[in-house]
């Protein structure tokens, strides 16, 4: 609730305070957002909210690499084209759209949906590991690339997976 925090309406202060915890929209970027949304027209403001609301609503995890996609399994692993004997491993979904873009990579994907970190509380059993290690077992996976990020999590995850591949390596 606003309370005369900031003087502005309930309904701008509420879309401010929603803005700002999205990744990476800080409190001045939130109210720049809000009001460029207040002074647009309503047909785009409402484009905005339904393509929010589509993308609840429409999207699923592959069951197979566990990409975001409108379909299961999606279109990256029914693709007969790709070279099933790699898996890339990324830590979220949006790695694979960068990865594609290089359209140097035609083996499939695993998503692990995060990373360990400690200090955040999240753990081995936390991110899709389990499902990976499961995808491995069926022997005709040759290379596994570890494209995690290059950040203290990304390498502790890296290692993690490396020390779990490596028996399946041998």
């Amino acid at each position: 609730m606003n309370q005369g925090l900031i003087p502005t309406a309930e309904a701008v202060y509420k879309l401010i305070q929603e803005l700002n915890k999205l990744p990476g929209i800080g409190p001045k970027s939130a109210q720049r957002l809000a009001y460029h949304l207040l002074r647009a027209p309503e047909e785009q403001a409402k484009l905005l909210a339904d393509a929010i609301l589509s993308v609840k609503q429409k999207t699923k995890l592959c069951s197979v690499c566990f990409n975001v996609a409108d379909s299961d399994p999606c279109p990256l692993c029914r693709n007969d084209q790709r070279d099933r004997s790699k898996i890339c491993v990324v830590e979220q979904p949006q790695d694979i759209v960068a990865l594609e873009h290089t359209r140097i990579y035609n083996g499939l994907y695993h998503v692990l949906h995060g990373a360990i970190s400690p200090t955040e509380g999240v753990g081995a059993d936390d991110i899709k590991i389990k499902e990976l290690m499961e995808r491995l077992q069926g022997g005709s996976v040759s290379e596994v690339i570890l494209a995690t990020n290059p950040n203290l999590e990304g390498e502790q995850t890296a290692m993690y997976l490396n020390k779990l591949i490596s028996p399946w390596a041998s």
